[in-house]
């Protein structure tokens, strides 16, 4: 039994669909009933948990191969990172009461960067699920080729799209989150002592240029990328909403930087299958 929190977005159900695939039992964990249902009608088991109760996620990893750890992400965080610890303190409690065979955790590219940004989070993450007396590994993708759908509305109404990672045509490692979900299944189903890394990137290194190339043929009209100057970053996150924007400012600047990347050797990198061009004409046509 294979217990995938976060089993309702795209990363957690492609990797429930791929373990489903190949014959393995799957325990769906959903903080909403409704959002097990249909879990359950492919032949999971649903267990109710909310990520920062102890209790119940213990409870949904007992007697399991494998736990698959998806933190939510606070795309907000307030200083200190307090929604991200009461996250960790339950995923630590709870695995240690339940102690499954592995855990296999979703961290992200520059988890290892000791400069804080909004990808600290994962990087506490890291650090306590390295102290838990089971083998853990932690998948590092890069760049969602989904937060593109970011970017759908500005290139179909405007022909341009607002780049925040600079210049643009640094290609950086990015990844669809099929890949992610297809590998996860994969690293699920093997087994291994310890703690792994495991970093993941798409088929080729993409730039802006590239992603406003890709909406250009879905769209069939000229599209370019144009940079947001970094001078507005934060009075323009505050206007969308943000209390607390330096994160996200920090993290782009590592992409920017260079100081996010991965910390493995080129050759260790796993590839995925998934292009570019097959998220954003999926996007274009889904908005």
């Amino acid at each position: 039994m294979y217990a995938i929190t976060g089993i309702s977005g795209k990363v957690g159900g492609a990797l429930a669909r791929a373990l489903l695939a190949a014959g393995q039992p799957v325990r769906a964990v959903v903080r909403d009933p409704r959002k097990g249902e249909a879990w359950a009608a492919r032949g999971c088991e649903v267990a109710l948990a909310d990520m920062g109760d102890a209790d119940a996620l213990s409870a949904a990893f007992a007697g399991t191969q494998g736990v698959f750890i998806l933190p939510p992400s606070e795309f907000d965080p307030a200083p200190g990172f307090p929604e991200a610890r009461e996250v960790i303190d339950a995923v630590v409690a709870a695995i240690g009461r339940a102690q499954p065979k592995k855990v296999l955790c979703l961290s992200t590219i520059g988890a290892q960067a000791t400069q804080t940004n909004l990808l600290t989070q994962r990087t506490l993450m890291e650090q306590a699920l390295s102290e838990q007396p089971v083998p853990v590994a932690f998948l590092r993708p890069g760049w969602f080729f989904e937060n593109c759908a970011w970017d759908v509305a500005s290139a179909r109404d405007e022909g341009v799209i607002h780049a925040f990672l600079q210049p643009l045509d640094r290609a950086i490692p990015m990844v669809a989150t099929a890949d992610i979900g297809r590998v996860a299944a994969q690293l699920l189903q093997e087994d291994w002592q310890g703690k792994r890394i495991v970093e993941l990137e798409g088929p080729a290194r993409i730039s802006q240029h590239d992603i406003a190339e890709a909406f250009e043929k879905a769209l069939g009209k000229a599209v370019y990328a144009r940079a947001v100057p970094r001078e507005t970053w934060s009075a323009l996150f505050e206007s969308q909403g943000m209390k607390h924007p330096t994160p996200r400012i920090q993290m782009l600047d590592g992409f920017n930087e260079g100081w996010i990347d991965f910390e493995g050797r080129k050759e260790d990198i796993v590839k995925g299958v998934v292009p570019l061009a097959t998220v954003v004409n999926d996007l274009v046509r889904g908005a």
